[in-house]
């Protein structure tokens, strides 16, 4: 099953950019709005935000609005730009939620992030201002400790050096261990060589070294997709967020169906939807998609432990 399934999953499309101001950008917004009515219009809440908490400017700011301030970076190095969007966004958004922190209609109504939302609002401020960046997940942490795909960051790109960016961290440039990206001949987990500033100068990907033009972040389709990831992760009553309810499970359901729909080559929406099948009783389905997830990571170049040992009991 394995072989035919991998046969059909097409080369990697070149990375879409999606800037604060994009068609893209909004269609992420309206995602999420959709999830969550009643926030105020997300841009025109950042621009108000952003101008009562920097106006009057202070010492060493940029301007009170948000349109100059970027307009001003624009023309300033890539990693002061990226220094800003990093103290930006953890200022903007004082308050991390796994639960609620990747809906752009919290961070409007609440002030609230999470990893893959302030990693997309990082990528969009720089995008926006005309600096090249994306978005990687995180496999392995600047302390080595492995999970399932369990964080995202920005990246920065420059020529011949990427920069992570994770407003997460104390410090706006780790040294993240492992991380999963995008090649022409598809997803892969990729191990980054760092040099002595922080810049990603190589990675090791399936015992290769690519430099960073040979790499890109993840294309707009998986981003969209991993949005819809959480909203079935972190749906209450649903797969991992017991007491269990056939409501939550089945919003569950709806949700990492609609992650696999829109990115199927996402490993981790197909592995966590073969979970919640399983817990809703669909053992056969449930399986079906869990063997498919395993030949992704496979393919990927890596099995996470939590794959390997439920595949083991299958």
């Amino acid at each position: 099953m394995a072989r035919w399934f991998l046969a059909l999953l097409p080369l990697l499309s070149t990375a879409l950019a999606f800037p604060l101001e994009s068609q893209a950008f909004q269609e992420l917004v309206e995602d999420s709005y959709a999830q969550v009515p009643g926030a105020p219009p997300f841009l025109d809440w950042l621009k108000s935000a952003y101008r009562k908490t920097y106006s009057p400017p202070s010492p060493g700011a940029h301007a009170g609005d948000l349109e100059k301030a970027l307009h001003q970076l624009a023309h300033r190095p890539p990693l002061e730009a990226a220094t800003w969007a990093f103290h930006l966004v953890k200022r903007l958004l004082p308050r991390f939620s796994l639960e609620e922190g990747y809906e752009l209609a919290y961070a409007a109504l609440k002030g609230e992030r999470q990893c893959l939302l302030q990693a997309t609002l990082v990528q969009g401020l720089l995008e926006e201002m005309g600096f090249s960046a994306g978005i990687y997940m995180v496999w392995k942490n600047p302390e080595g400790r492995e999970s399932n795909l369990g964080h995202a960051v920005a990246v920065l790109r420059l020529k011949g050096r990427d920069y992570l960016v994770d407003p997460s961290e104390p410090h706006p440039f780790p040294h993240h261990l492992g991380v999963f990206l995008s090649t022409q001949e598809g997803y892969r987990f990729a191990e980054p060589f760092y040099a002595s500033d922080g810049a990603i100068i190589a990675y090791r990907i399936q015992g290769r070294r690519w430099l960073p033009e040979e790499v890109q972040p993840l294309p707009y389709a998986f981003v969209r997709s991993q949005f819809y990831y959480y909203r079935g992760e972190q749906a209450r009553g649903g797969v991992l967020k017991p007491p269990r309810t056939p409501t939550g499970l089945a919003r569950s359901e709806a949700m990492l169906r609609k992650a696999v729909a829109l990115d199927p080559r996402n490993p981790l929406a197909r592995y966590l939807l073969g979970l919640t099948l399983a817990k809703e009783g669909r053992g056969m389905e449930a399986k079906s998609l869990l063997l498919e997830a395993h030949a992704l990571y496979r393919a990927y170049g890596h099995v996470p432990r939590s794959v390997a040992t439920l595949l083991k009991g299958l």
